[in-house]
């Protein structure tokens, strides 16, 4: 399968820059995989494609202020993006730019005495540093920005914009963007309707968002992304399965997280409870074991992301809702428009 046929054109102008003032009024295409058909609504009437005890997953994964600026010996501005914590004090991150960084080397921050040495970097291009002090959290909330994606130019004004209503365990570096356009009410008629909210973690990470730079999808590698499900979330969605009821994944990290914790018990898929990482690749051609349908934005090309929605909706039937949305000047990426795969 060549990464090449996931490839599409997209006018720049297109490229949402910023949220509407609403996060539930961007619009919504609806994809029904049985009929064929495409349709829109606004995302606030999303509720009436839900039925009575049916299951709405959602991610509630809260992006941390990630992106910290340092400096070289000579003065050199480096941007250090922390993905990940593996020991106390030593963290998983990218560095640009990385060209001059050497092995070893310290780099400093401009107004405290914190200290950052430079300890290794693996063919993927992911570094491990370490701090000294190793504790940081205060310096991340103090000096550490919240990352955005490069294609967003604009200064992001409000920061809580880009994390979702129901955003609590700290640890993304990207957001689930699909959750985005959820607001209160919108939950509330949810839950007055009988429709249960579940709530799961999978902490976004490069696995997510690094492009796919293999011609061949089958492949291309993983990275490993932390995910949480306790026994409550899986005992409701394993009812619902148990009842036929229908789960609603809400975003792409939300479909790997349950779809890498599926097992068989009793000629019935179930889901366990489970913390720890996952490297689930999925594309088309992957069976599908939990989800019945999913809530998405539109995703860059030759994504993982793309993949995943392709493998679920069908790849040429996507591609359709693609050129409609194109067409029709629907707004792209983690500021834009959503989708909904019946």
């Amino acid at each position: 399968m060549k990464i090449k046929d996931f490839d599409y054109y997209l006018p720049a102008q297109l490229i949402a820059q910023e949220p509407l003032p609403q996060r539930d009024s961007s619009r919504l295409l609806i994809l029904n995989r049985d009929t064929g058909k495409i349709t829109e609504v606004v995302f606030k009437d999303i509720v009436k494609f839900f039925n009575r005890e049916d299951v709405l997953v959602l991610n509630n994964t809260k992006v941390f202020p990630a992106r910290l600026f340092v400096q070289r010996k000579t003065g050199a501005k480096i941007e250090i993006l922390l993905l990940r914590e593996v020991s106390k004090g030593k963290w998983q991150a990218l560095i640009r730019p990385a060209r001059r960084i050497r092995l070893y080397e310290e780099l400093f921050f401009k107004n405290n005495s914190f200290k950052v040495k430079v300890l290794e970097r693996d063919p993927q291009g992911k570094w491990l540093v370490e701090f000294s002090p190793s504790e940081i959290k205060d310096l991340i909330s103090k000096q550490g920005l919240i990352p955005t994606p490069p294609y967003i130019k604009k200064e992001l004004k409000e920061p809580q914009r880009y994390q979702t209503i129901f955003a609590k365990q700290e640890g993304s570096v990207a957001s689930p963007t699909a959750g985005l356009h959820f607001t209160p009410q919108l939950l509330s008629e949810f839950s007055s309707l009988g429709i249960k909210i579940v709530y799961i973690c999978l902490h976004i990470g490069l696995g997510t968002f690094r492009p796919v730079k293999a011609e061949e999808v089958e492949t291309h590698k993983m990275d490993e992304e932390y995910i949480e499900v306790s026994p409550e979330a899986a005992g409701v969605i394993n009812s619902a399965k148990r009842e036929k009821k229908r789960i609603f994944a809400c975003g792409t990290s939300t479909v790997r997280a349950l779809e890498s914790i599926a097992f068989l018990k009793e000629e019935l898929i179930q889901i366990k409870p489970f913390s720890g990482f996952t490297d689930l690749f999925i594309y088309p051609g992957f069976k599908f074991k939990i989800i019945d349908s999913l809530i998405t934005n539109f995703h860059l090309p030759k994504s993982t992301n793309l993949l995943l929605v392709s493998a679920f909706a069908g790849k040429e039937f996507l591609f359709q809702a693609y050129d409609y949305a194109i067409k029709n000047k629907f707004r792209f990426y983690s500021f834009g428009d959503a989708m909904l795969i019946l």
